[in-house]
């Protein structure tokens, strides 16, 4: 199956389905003498591991990470490391009732469809439990901006009709973990944690935005033709299961405003180029300028729902479906570090690529 891979130099290989034995990833290109913290890799995976609240789905599972290789003596060596999460609380049996049925707004038709044949239960590699093996290996990739003062930092900025009114930089980023709901204005939190119980309570489901925000990262970064930063890194994240929307600065907004509103104008400060305003978004002709780089995703809701929706079987026939098993009443909450895993592996390929581009 292609498309299992993502990144250049940074290059990671993910594995495994929702119901298998083990998910995982092989990352490659890591760059030897990378210190290797495998409590910090096990804290992300516990950042989107389910059943850590009434918000989120109740499935067990501790998500524990074995490095198998590409490691020695708390060191990377260079060489491809492996990545290995075992499944232990996956319940097929959740999944046979839609054997033959094609879940509305899943990947069941889709799937069937392109390969013939396809695994019913949880969605199989369709499932959002890949993005498991993303943090993991997204992890790595934390480390080593770490070690190039390069921070990553997302939260929930919007749920249902639930918005933070604050700019990023009115708000208190540390206070993202100091809720279940991962928003940093606690006031907010609130409401959205309401919303969402009220949601489960129904049966339904609920989306939202996540913003993150990239500080500390160099000029340079990107490419100017096809591989521009922030086009990477909108295909990073439309690629994790329910994104269905990326903007980068202004977005969408800019289209109100004029091009001298607009245009970022340079300055100098303590021998340092920088922007007045970043309506950019830190990024401008694909390439890094040096200022926060900002963007903000778009969840759709949870397609499984407990409500009877109508559907057709793979004979064509019409058929009731109903969601069964253990699933998400919004994934906004455990999609924030899958969110910060993904911007981490873009912006660490691009960081070796700028380094190969130069001497």
């Amino acid at each position: 199956m292609p498309g299992s891979s993502f990144g250049q130099i940074f290059r990671i290989t993910t594995f495994g389905e929702s119901h298998g034995v083990a998910i995982g990833a092989v990352v490659d290109g890591c760059p030897a003498g990378l210190e290797i913290d495998e409590n910090f890799i096990q804290s992300e995976l516990d950042r989107r591991r389910p059943g850590q609240s009434k918000l989120v789905t109740q499935r067990k599972e501790s998500d524990t990470v074995e490095i198998l290789s590409g490691v020695f003596e708390g060191k990377t060596t260079g060489t491809p490391i492996g990545l290995l999460i075992r499944n232990a609380d996956a319940r097929s049996k959740d999944y046979s009732h839609i054997a033959d049925k094609y879940r509305p707004s899943h990947a069941d038709f889709t799937f069937q469809e392109k390969y013939g044949h396809r695994d019913y239960r949880g969605g199989g590699r369709s499932s959002a439990r890949e993005t498991a093996a993303r943090v993991a290996a997204g992890a790595i990739a934390k480390l080593f901006l770490k070690q190039n003062n390069i921070d990553i930092k997302a939260f929930v900025s919007r749920v249902g009709e639930i918005e933070v009114e604050k700019d990023y930089a009115q708000l208190d980023l540390s206070q993202v973990e100091a809720t279940p709901v991962r928003c940093p204005d606690l006031a907010v939190a609130e409401k959205m944690m309401d919303l969402i119980l009220q949601v489960k309570k129904a049966g339904d489901t609920v989306g939202g935005y996540i913003s993150c925000i990239i500080t500390g990262c160099p000029v340079g970064l990107g490419e100017p033709v096809f591989d521009k930063l922030h086009a990477d890194l909108g295909k990073a994240l439309l690629s994790i299961n329910a994104c269905k929307g990326f903007e980068i600065g202004s977005g969408f907004a800019g289209v109100t405003m004029r091009g001298s509103e607009h245009n970022d104008a340079f300055f100098k400060e303590n021998g340092k180029i920088k922007t007045r305003t970043n309506y950019s978004g830190g990024v401008q002709g694909g390439i890094s300028n040096g200022m926060d780089i900002y963007f903000k995703t778009a969840f759709k809701p949870v397609a499984t729902i407990v409500k009877s929706q109508e559907s057709i079987n793979m004979a064509g026939e019409t058929v009731e479906v109903t969601g069964k098993g253990r699933h998400d009443p919004c994934v906004l909450p455990r999609a924030v570090p899958i969110v910060e895993a993904m911007a981490a592996l873009v912006v660490a390929d691009h960081l070796l690529r700028q380094r190969a581009a130069r001497v």
